[in-house]
């Protein structure tokens, strides 16, 4: 991300898995917008809305061959009008950028708040519209991947055993959620993974970043229940043997 006079500049990009038109990357941004945002957000032609308030109104969008371009008209979250929302395929990779966008919440607030969460539904929109094939390697083996949780788990427990007596499963939870997202996002692999020879990472290849590893441990319980790896659905991620 870079600044100035008040607007910013940021950009995300995936590799690609083949060409995309602009009216592919136009459609399945406003497809994507309302699951992507658990239901909250939605698309209402060129407005995008939070229930009945408007939170970005662009202008109609531009597509070209390789990308679309939405203006920045307002908006609860715009400062001023000015700026656009751009998607394109270029360089063999998806890249979406925000440029000379004016934030409404002062500079501070915008990159502890609203940054973050555009900087993880772009890379989950842009990880969609690529898809799992090709293939990012050899998917592990469930027995591999039921070793390497079983191992993480255990860790976990023991280090929140020794912690303390009080409040052991708060402990355990917060140990387990720092473990595991620092452990996705910096190398894709935790102790067991390394031990069992596994290795998450984005269905492109790349590092999960660390959004993308705090969506997939937040939907791990859904995982759980459904007994189907969910959680590397809804993350965009995928576990490889290493």
């Amino acid at each position: 991300m870079r600044r100035a006079e008040g607007r910013v500049w940021v950009e995300d990009s995936v590799a690609g898995a083949g060409p995309v038109s602009g009216k592919v990357l136009r459609d399945r941004y406003v497809e994507n917008v309302r699951p992507l945002s658990l239901g909250l957000v939605h698309m209402e032609g060129s407005t995008m809305r939070l229930g009945p308030f408007e939170i970005l109104r662009f202008g109609p969008p531009k597509v070209t061959r390789a990308g679309v371009a939405w203006p920045v008209e307002g908006g609860l979250a715009a400062g001023a009008r000015g700026g656009s929302f751009k998607v394109r395929a270029a360089g063999g990779r998806l890249v979406a950028s925000l440029e000379g966008y004016r934030p409404r919440l002062p500079f501070v607030l915008y990159v502890v708040t609203q940054l973050p969460i555009h900087h993880v539904v772009m890379r989950l929109y842009l990880l969609r519209v690529r898809g799992r094939l090709p293939e990012p390697g050899m998917p592990a083996a469930p027995a591999r991947r039921f070793t390497a949780a079983a191992i993480d788990l255990g860790l976990c427990g023991a280090i929140a055993l020794m912690a303390g007596r009080k409040r052991r499963l708060a402990a355990f939870a917060g140990i387990a959620a720092g473990y595991h997202v620092a452990c996705w996002s910096t190398s894709g692999r935790t102790l067991g993974g390394k031990l069992a020879g596994t290795r998450v990472v984005a269905v492109d290849g790349s590092r999960p970043s660390a959004g993308q590893s705090a969506v997939r441990l937040l939907a791990l319980p859904w995982a759980a229940l459904r007994m189907r790896a969910v959680h590397d659905e809804i993350a965009a991620t995928e576990v490889i043997a290493d």
